[in-house]
């Protein structure tokens, strides 16, 4: 389990994280977000006592981190992949991890063989792909056999195959009882594989919910019906925690009423349905709402130019 307590962060008169509670707990898979210059990175440093908070503290699995005799065995974590020394091996990287806790080889070749880099194994780090990069850095984070794991944009460089390969291990480490901490921007991977999440703007928390429960906040839970009878339909579902829209070509969006509610009542007044759809907006969508006075740094809408007519014919040029 992770904790935070009044986590904060200054540099100077520039206040990084403020006042930061949370809990990841163990068993699930917590989505850690925030947009670019939120405090993600800051954050998960001052959890792994890489920072020192300016106020506040944090722990992991009931202690500081700096303070477990063991710290590989009790927290794994990838926060900058290419932070090996490349002349090494990937064996040899991770045999030196190995010696500074008594972790004994047949592990190493284990998360070696599970990160599928057995047939790199012997190769300099200085050689790796970006991807392989990562999933040497997620090989490390799991040496120890930690009971918490952290990782920072795990699946950046990886591949179609990486990516469900970080996707399984992810839920599979929850389903063992871990704790699972893990940020990324790829929102349609934090969909499928977090169960809760944590959202940051600009060193505050925003959110700390489940994806579902993010979703339905941003108005995203309706359900699209077409009917040759939508005036009929919507007398029937009328009520004070309904609200239905009509749209062109006989369409409603209702809202506080799911799908197989709207099927039962025009099935019991015969009412003829031509479309029943549930509709969410997506995660991103969610998150970009969320976020939107957070974000430090807005790219402008370029306005498409209006033709200008052709001196010699009138036509648009």
């Amino acid at each position: 389990m992770i904790k935070a307590h009044g986590l904060t962060k200054r540099y100077g008169d520039r206040t990084v994280v403020q006042d930061l509670e949370f809990t990841v707990r163990p068993g699930t898979v917590t989505g850690f977000l925030g947009p670019n210059g939120a405090g993600k990175s800051t954050t998960m440093r001052m959890l792994l006592g890489l920072d020192a908070p300016t106020r506040g503290n944090s722990t992991v699995n009931g202690r500081s981190y700096a303070t477990h005799p063991a710290p590989l065995t009790q927290v794994g974590a990838l926060l900058e992949a290419r932070s090996v020394h490349p002349g090494r091996s990937a064996l040899n990287h991770l045999m030196a991890l190995a010696h500074t806790h008594g972790i004994p080889r047949r592990r190493v070749e284990e998360v070696i063989d599970l990160a599928g880099l057995t047939d790199a194994a012997h190769r300099r780090v200085k050689g790796f792909s970006l991807g392989m990069g990562q999933r040497l850095g997620v090989a490390a984070a799991l040496l120890g056999d930690p009971a918490t794991v952290i990782l920072d944009e795990p699946v950046n460089g990886l591949d179609p195959e990486g990516v469900l390969w970080i996707r399984t291990l992810l839920t599979s480490l929850a389903a063992e009882g871990r704790t699972v901490l893990v940020s990324s921007h790829l929102m349609s991977e934090m969909a499928l594989t977090a169960d809760h999440l944590i959202v940051i703007g600009r060193g505050r928390l925003l959110a700390d919910t489940t994806v579902d429960e993010l979703i339905r906040s941003a108005g995203g839970a309706s359900v699209k019906v077409v009917t040759p009878q939508p005036d009929e339909l919507a007398a029937r579902l009328k009520d004070p925690g309904v609200t239905i829209t009509e749209a062109p070509a006989h369409e409603l969006r209702i809202r506080g009423v799911d799908a197989a509610h709207i099927g039962g009542v025009a099935a019991a007044h015969a009412i003829t349905l031509h479309e029943l759809t549930p509709q969410t907006v997506s995660l991103e969508q969610a998150f970009m709402d969320l976020t939107q006075e957070s974000v430090d740094h807005r790219p402008q809408q370029r306005t498409p130019a209006t033709p200008t007519p052709s001196p010699l014919t009138g036509a648009a040029a």
